[in-house]
């Protein structure tokens, strides 16, 4: 699954219920100075955001819960629902926001040490002309909704919503998840699951990925689902902190997060990885039709990708560390074309969360993504940003 979990809780847990690559890994990746500049401040947990007609902003903020009912969240924990996620417009010259829609179904801990966070709700959002398609989480077995009552149907979802903020269901991809389970019988596979994340609008048909499934769907705009391909999963060393022999491995989910069209029919794909979030092990993947590669390797806890004008790519981390050890700052990695990485504002980015780029070059990224009340959008110019571009109307 893929939430953003609060740090703390992170750090105690055992699993979140969340051409080929180049050589350089990020831990070698140069550095440019840029200072991010706020456009837009008390956002709720915001996560994936987008270019829209007319040029402002749009950010899906997947919210802060509510009084409940409340499912057991994968923490062991508890979730509680709240019509509190919306799909808010932002203008990027003055930084006012408006709702374009509020009142989203959203699940989130309301007690212990970091309330109102480990929020599941709306994800992403990407546009096909003045049409926006948008996708809320679960993170959580698809049975699950049937204790949440009618307040819980819209998780698990995409969504369309026209420019007056009129909503209709586009698919149940939670159900879908239920009915198919693409990633059975894969090793450290745990049963259902489901947690849409990323949209790619652009094309004739939405790609997103399911964070929770592991896998990439495509969906028609009439509504029909299926499997693109299931992300590979992997092994590393068990922490210490489970008791087991030393040099034990355990399987490894690959949560797929951000996801972009490539400029040959193919897909790129972000990987956040699954607990134990081994340091530099997630990749960046090529999809085309059933084949996967790597793109780029050597990334930690990736949860967004984005496209520059030159074929640069842009590369989100949103720990540096790994998800599983102390808190750290994200990452923002510039790769250009012959492979040099440079990453963008080191250190200034707390929880990270999406990532866009405007036809200016001017690189948006929604930050303190785990927070209720303090989520950001920044600003990074273009002159910082190196060759940027555009990623038209994710």
């Amino acid at each position: 699954m893929f939430p953003v979990p609060s740090r703390r809780r992170t750090r105690r847990a055992l699993s979140i219920s969340l051409a080929t690559g180049a050589a350089l890994a990020c831990s070698g990746a140069a550095t440019a100075a840029a200072q991010p500049q706020v456009v837009a401040s008390g956002l709720d947990n915001p996560r994936g955001l987008t270019i829209g007609p007319g040029g402002d902003l749009f950010v899906a903020e997947a919210g802060k819960g509510g009084a409940g009912p409340c499912v057991v969240a994968g923490e062991g924990g508890s979730q509680c629902l709240g019509a509190t996620g919306a799909i808010t417009r932002v203008d990027p010259a003055t930084g006012a926001k408006s709702p374009l829609v509020s009142g989203l179904p959203s699940l989130a801990v309301q007690t212990g040490d970091s309330p109102q966070t480990d929020s599941s709700g709306p994800q992403d959002i990407s546009f096909k002309g003045s049409t926006g398609f948008f996708t809320v989480g679960l993170g959580a077995a698809p049975a699950d909704r049937a204790t949440l009552g009618a307040g819980g149907a819209g998780l698990g979802k995409v969504f369309r919503v026209d420019r007056r903020g009129n909503v209709s269901e586009v698919a149940d991809l939670a159900a879908y998840e239920a009915a198919n389970d693409p990633d059975k019988g894969q090793p450290g596979a745990e049963g259902v699951n489901s947690n849409p994340y990323s949209v790619d609008a652009t094309g004739r048909s939405l790609l997103v990925t399911d964070a929770g499934g592991n896998d990439v769907l495509r969906v028609t705009k009439d509504g029909s689902v299926r499997t693109v391909t299931v992300l590979p999963f992997a092994f590393a060393l068990a922490p210490p902190m489970l008791g087991l022999p030393a040099g034990t491995k355990i399987p490894v989910q690959p949560v797929p997060t951000g996801i972009i069209r490539g400029s040959h029919g193919d897909d790129i794909v972000g990987q956040l990885t699954g607990f134990p979030f081994p340091v530099g092990a997630a990749n960046v993947f090529r999809v085309a039709g059933h084949t996967v590669k790597v793109e780029q390797s050597g990334f930690t806890n990736v949860v967004d990708v984005a496209y520059g004008r030159h074929g640069t790519l842009f590369v989100l981390q949103i720990d540096t560390t790994g998800l599983a050890g102390p808190p750290s700052p994200g990452k923002l990695i510039r790769i250009d074309r012959d492979g040099t990485r440079t990453e963008l504002a080191a250190g200034q980015l707390q929880e990270p969360t999406g990532l866009t780029v405007s036809r200016k070059g001017d690189v948006f990224v929604t930050n303190n993504g785990g927070s209720p009340t303090d989520g950001q959008i920044v600003r990074i110019a273009a002159a910082d940003a190196g060759d940027a571009g555009c990623r038209c109307a994710r």
